[in-house]
């Protein structure tokens, strides 16, 4: 359940708040350290340690517990393969509805959230700033943010856009919506307000009903994870939105790691073999993507946006490695043994400041024509 304090389902405005690391003391009627009150969530933006002895992350207090068998070296839920196949590793509020759905870690997604800043094609930026510079008759801009998480896409891009904005934040896990919405920039680029709300549901079953008003969508490595039906329902709602679409940071099944090792390309088509299970598209989403849209009319750019690692992050770095090896070695188990050599030596590596990795990723923009006519 969402605290109607901060976030509803069908439309109220909230102005939005410092993000995780400026909040200190009370936030939303909840205590530093303590539990939800009575209907509440565990909040976002309360300092808290993590569980298992993982690095600390605003917003996960006493109320959150991981996964059976998680311990400091293994890896974090979101970040690694599945229990079973169409699954996703969770979290799990011990309040929580147990037909919850399946949680992204947060303490993943603030991992990867300074790589995915730097990796986003900003060369996209210009294009989608004239659009929304032409729209007819708006003194803002409504922003619909797909499987929004804690929120990453608009802490970045909404300091980029100028004049006032609202984003509709949209995700399954009422828990990540309301960390997102907390987490949210106060302001534009040029200081116009920013307001966020939030909508709990399935970005798959998305309607041009949906999206009514709507000056463009958003959605960070979500594609991958997505069917071709799913990308199709995307793109149609969209154009019958006449808006556009920015989507970011898409595998592109396609990693390189320096120095190599001959086991480096069995491993990554292992992956790729596991991204697609149960008809998701893995790497094979962007083309998927660029196609549907183009059939519903709209002009599409591609650029690339990969995550370069290095020692500075090792961190992000080792937990990628092993949720690559661990999908690699769900997908074809015969691997194992050698896998396990392999991971051990990538992790030393790593820790030695010796390893670099390039993980490459597709961002795309989508321009539908606009309804009305404007250009």
């Amino acid at each position: 359940m969402t605290n109607p304090a901060t976030t509803t389902q069908q439309g109220r405005a909230i102005p939005a708040q410092p993000g995780p690391r400026e909040v200190t003391g009370v936030t939303d009627g909840v205590r530093a350290g303590g539990k939800p009150g009575p209907g509440q969530p565990a909040t976002a933006g309360v300092a808290g340690a993590v569980p298992g002895g993982a690095a600390g992350i605003a917003g996960l207090g006493s109320s959150v517990e991981f996964v059976p068998g998680y311990a400091p070296d293994a890896v974090i839920p979101g970040a690694g393969p599945s229990g079973r196949p169409g699954s996703r590793p969770t979290v799990k509020l011990r309040e929580a509805n147990p037909d919850d759905p399946p949680r992204y870690a947060p303490e993943w997604l603030e991992l990867r959230e300074p790589a995915d800043a730097a990796a986003r094609a900003h060369d996209l930026l210009d294009p989608l700033r004239i659009r929304l510079a032409n729209l007819p008759g708006k003194s803002g801009v409504a922003i619909h943010d797909l499987g929004c998480g804690t929120g990453s896409m608009g802490r970045w891009l909404a300091p980029r856009l100028d004049g006032a904005q609202h984003w509709i934040l949209h995700d399954r896990d009422p828990y990540l919506l309301h960390f997102a919405a907390v987490s949210s920039p106060r302001s534009a680029a040029d200081g116009s307000r920013v307001t966020v709300e939030t909508r709990r549901g399935d970005v798959a079953r998305l309607t041009p009903d949906a999206l009514q008003g709507a000056s463009l969508v958003t959605a960070s490595a979500l594609l991958d994870v997505l069917t071709r039906e799913e990308i199709d329902t995307l793109a149609a709602a969209c154009a019958g939105a006449g808006c556009p679409a920015l989507l970011t940071l898409s595998v592109a099944g396609r990693v390189e790691l320096t120095p190599s090792h001959p086991l480096d390309a069995e491993i990554a088509q292992a992956f790729n073999d596991h991204q697609r299970r149960d008809g998701l598209l893995g790497p094979d989403a962007v083309t998927a993507a660029a196609e549907a849209f183009s059939e519903q009319g709209a002009t599409v750019r591609l650029h690339p946006s990969a995550w370069r690692l290095g020692p500075e992050q090792a961190a992000l770095t080792e937990q990628w490695l092993r949720g690559w090896v661990g999908a690699a070695v769900e997908e074809r188990p015969e691997l194992r043994a050698e896998a396990d050599v392999y991971l051990t030596n990538r992790l030393a590596a790593c820790a030695a400041g010796e390893l670099r990795v390039t993980v490459h990723h597709v961002d795309l923009l989508a321009l539908s024509r606009p309804v009305g006519g404007a250009s």
